[in-house]
């Protein structure tokens, strides 16, 4: 007796199609960010060794100098500030084991001058972190920094209260009678008074473990670019505000009216175009543009950047601003201290305790569990 059989053909539906396709991409859609969150840690760890190399460089120029490294180094004998110096990072090449590149550093010119092109138009990947995602140099042709050394807190309070500051007695303006360095008569100087402007750890009466000298700071916008302060490339500019023009004044008063009005500025505001120089070079310093490669414990961090609606138009910093630091890290930007140990500091630290880690020798009494 024959038997026919019927073969069975074995396969998916449609819906189980559509079902096993849809389980893949919701797996996909969790595996996505941790991903990212991988790469971003991993640049995050990074971006941690660069700055503790600095801090290690900075202890082996102490050791050997017998001093912390000042924002800016006058590469001639002029009296005032009107060339561009050398700054802090020039110093510690050496330490930073680039012996090869500082001496090619000619100081007996400015390092804005060709005969210094081979030192600050070079690029060095311990001056930048790997989370910065602005590809084009923000001033070109120089050499770009994400690590910018620790100015001090409001300068409204005080003037160059931190550790990273420039050669000069802020308190004694000069005058001088006839044209210095182009500048017109009549320009206001600072003198350089080298007693107080180089000092050392022992200077650091805050304690180094509670005291900032470096932290990070995204590149300024290629020059040329307008930002708006709702745009999310803000941080990124410098804003002209009604900031108090004071300066050592030590009212903390007129520096928290001044942070508030930073912080309230309408979504519409144009950055100057001097926010180009934010960042635009680690060689190259000027003692009045020190948001160039430097910035202050005013405003906290990832917020605005702001100086007096006068100043904003020629100068990046200038005796009003408040140049926070600033990064892509979510929540905060990381912080080298002066003992060498870095922290990452979150975005909503309070204000005074932000402006205490800032200074060197105010007397704050910080709580460890504050920041």
């Amino acid at each position: 007796m024959c038997q026919s059989a019927r073969a069975v053909r074995r396969g998916f539906t449609l819906i189980e199609l559509l079902v096993v396709i849809a389980i893949i991409a919701v797996l996909i859609s969790l595996l996505l960010p941790a991903v990212q969150s991988a790469r971003e840690a991993g640049r995050r760890a990074q971006c941690i060794n660069n700055l503790k190399q600095l801090g290690l460089a900075v202890h082996n120029y102490q050791s050997s100098t017998n001093s912390l490294p000042a924002a800016t180094m006058f590469t001639g004998p002029t009296v005032g500030s009107w060339s561009w110096t050398a700054s802090w990072a020039v110093f510690l090449l050496p330490d930073l084991e680039q012996a090869p590149l500082y001496n090619s550093v000619n100081f007996g010119f400015s390092m804005d001058q060709p005969a210094n092109s081979t030192v600050s138009y070079n690029k060095l990947s311990s001056f930048l972190c790997p989370s910065e995602n602005q590809k084009v140099r923000p001033n070109s042709p120089w050499a770009p920094t994400n690590y910018f050394g620790n100015y001090g807190g409001p300068i409204v309070v005080r003037m160059w209260t931190g550790t990273i500051v420039a050669p000069n007695d802020p308190v004694t303006p000069i005058t001088p009678s006839s044209q210095v360095g182009g500048e017109p008569v009549g320009t206001m100087y600072w003198q350089v008074v080298p007693d107080m402007a180089f000092f050392g750890l022992e200077s650091v009466t805050d304690g180094t473990s509670n005291t900032a000298l470096f932290s990070e700071k995204l590149y300024g916008p290629v020059g040329g670019i307008t930002v708006l302060a709702s745009s999310p490339d803000a941080r990124r500019g410098i804003f002209p505000a009604a900031m108090p023009g004071n300066y050592n004044s030590g009212n903390y008063a007129l520096a928290t009216q001044g942070l508030q009005t930073c912080q309230a500025l309408p979504g519409t505001t144009v950055a100057s175009g001097t926010s180009s120089y934010i960042g635009f070079s680690w060689a190259l310093h000027y003692v009045w543009n020190w948001g160039s490669n430097c910035y202050s414990h005013y405003n906290t961090p990832n917020k605005l950047s702001c100086q007096s609606s006068g100043t904003v138009g020629w100068s990046a910093g200038f005796y009003s601003g408040a140049i926070p630091p600033t990064s892509n890290h979510p929540g905060g930007v990381n912080i080298c201290f002066t003992d060498g140990h870095v922290q990452f500091i979150k975005d909503s630290i309070s204000p005074p305790t932000f402006w205490a880690l800032g200074t060197k020798s105010s007397g704050e009494v910080l709580s460890s569990d504050a920041y």
